[in-house]
């Protein structure tokens, strides 16, 4: 027998609030609303609790909700300090605001409605520019972020090639 994954999905306690959350403050698109349960198109669902807590029957012990979520939703920006900026003027709980992490990558991480984690990171394509543009050579990139130097070669490569491309345009004109 063969199993996929589909998606991970957390249980809310108001489906609109963290709709909102997700969708305002955060930008995701909704791929399917079946009303007490929603899919992202960033592959992840929130689920009405009490539907949830339904659907699992009456039989079924569902522990109560936890103080502490050890798990997280994961999400990248190529400007975490904006969309630390905008989540402060919201209102959203930080956990902390940006920091960067010893592989390089600059990260923040928020509460949802619902108290679960949300990591808002920088994509490792931005560390590798960012780390190439302060001088740092591929190796060494590869070394601070532990990213393979194929990875880093491609990324600083496909900039350098945008870069020409955007001066060729520019000088057209």
């Amino acid at each position: 027998m063969k199993i996929k994954f589909i998606c991970p999905l957390i249980a809310v306690k108001d489906i609109h609030i963290s709709r909102n959350f997700y969708e305002n403050m955060l930008g995701q698109r909704i791929k399917h609303d079946f009303m007490q349960n929603i899919e992202f198109e960033g592959g992840f669902a929130i689920h009405e609790a009490a539907h949830f807590k339904e659907l699992l029957g009456s039989g079924v012990q569902v522990p109560e909700r936890q103080t502490t979520h050890w798990g997280e939703l994961y999400f990248e920006t190529d400007d975490p300090e904006g969309m630390e900026f905008e989540l402060k003027r919201e209102g959203v709980p930080f956990l902390h605001g940006v920091v960067e992490q010893p592989w390089g990558q600059r990260v923040l991480r928020v509460t949802d409605p619902d108290g679960h984690i949300v990591e808002i990171g920088e994509s490792m394509e931005s560390v590798v520019l960012r780390l190439h543009a302060r001088g740092m050579s591929v190796q060494e990139i590869g070394q601070r972020t532990s990213m393979p130097g194929e990875f880093v070669r491609k990324v600083t490569e496909e900039s350098f090639k945008q870069e020409q491309k955007d001066d060729d345009m520019g000088s057209d004109s």
